[in-house]
């Protein structure tokens, strides 16, 4: 299809990168039903590897196949899939072409307890390359007494991979010993870790929906002194986008914790409202029976679509 005014703008953004990553940043933006519009839903489905099979999979056991999720986000019109190595392996040569995939390069486990989390890497831009993914994903936990450590390989993963010409997503999920459960989604925290993920290069961002806490009493002043408006999701879903560079770089928001249909769409309405890019949905669609998640997929999309 041409490309459409809204992703050449977007394009014009990264004009650092070479044509091998606006192609795959392209790509995305023009793949699946929102192509073109410069909104992305995309399907995650790492929850096996962070959460074990039985969380993840058991209230829709067919999940547990990992063509399932193909399938699911081609008949769905995802804008792409995104998964750890060994799932994207097993169908990556049978459905070739038909969703752009992104290898989600580091993944942890809840089996270990730990103070200072920190996901190992697991997988390789070359192995990305190898198949026919049009980016990479990594995540980091800012506020984590490892993040130096995770910043500094994504540095390295994300050089490699703007250099091969593939679009870099970020999940920034702040978490550790100085933030409390609360403060996890907060919304100065969210925002900071927007804006860190940005400043380390992604193409693409990805956070949780903010609440209006504020955990940062030095961020709380400076909030209140500035006058911010926080009422509601959408007022801080626009104040995340802003802190993304103005929203020169693409904000999405993850599904988070399975609820139901109508909670999932009026989250989505707000996050819309407030210029969010679009969303990363996994428990939220593939825990579902299959007709279901397709159904609340393009409900989603076509949220986005009008907004």
């Amino acid at each position: 299809m041409p490309v459409t005014d809204r992703v050449k703008q977007i394009l014009s953004h990264y004009a650092s990168d070479n044509p091998g990553t606006l192609t795959n940043l392209c790509r995305l933006l023009s793949s699946g039903a929102l192509a073109g519009t410069g909104k992305l839903v995309i399907l995650p489905v790492d929850q096996g590897f962070e959460h074990g099979p039985h969380r993840s999979f058991l209230p829709n056991p067919a999940g547990n196949d990992p063509d399932y999720h193909f399938q699911l986000a081609i008949d769905a019109g995802c804008s792409a899939y995104a998964a750890p190595l060994g799932a994207l392996e097993v169908g990556a040569a049978r459905f070739a072409g038909q969703v752009p995939l992104i290898l989600k390069l580091n993944n942890s486990d809840s089996l270990a307890k730990v103070d200072a989390p920190c996901s190992a890497v697991t997988g390789s831009v070359e192995d990305a390359l190898r198949l026919g993914c049009v980016g990479i994903g990594y995540t980091i936990y800012p506020g984590s007494a490892a993040r130096n450590r995770q910043f500094e390989d994504l540095r390295e993963l994300t050089l490699e991979a703007k250099r091969k010409g593939l679009v870099v997503v970020v999940w920034s999920y702040a978490r550790g010993a100085g933030i409390s459960k609360e403060g996890e989604t907060a919304v100065d925290v969210i925002a900071y870790s927007a804006h860190i993920a940005a400043q380390l290069g992604a193409h693409i961002v990805k956070v949780k929906p903010p609440t209006a806490h504020l955990e940062q009493a030095e961020a709380k002043k400076a909030y209140e002194k500035a006058g911010v408006k926080l009422d509601t999701l959408a007022d801080r879903a626009r104040h995340v986008v802003q802190s993304t560079f103005d929203g020169k770089r693409v904000v999405i928001f993850s599904g988070g914790e399975a609820k139901g249909t109508d909670a999932v769409l009026d989250e989505v309405r707000q996050l819309a409202k407030g210029g969010g890019f679009g969303s990363i949905m996994g428990r939220n669609a593939f825990q579902r029976p299959r007709d279901e998640a397709i159904k609340l997929l393009r409900d989603v999309m076509e949220i986005y679509r009008q907004a």
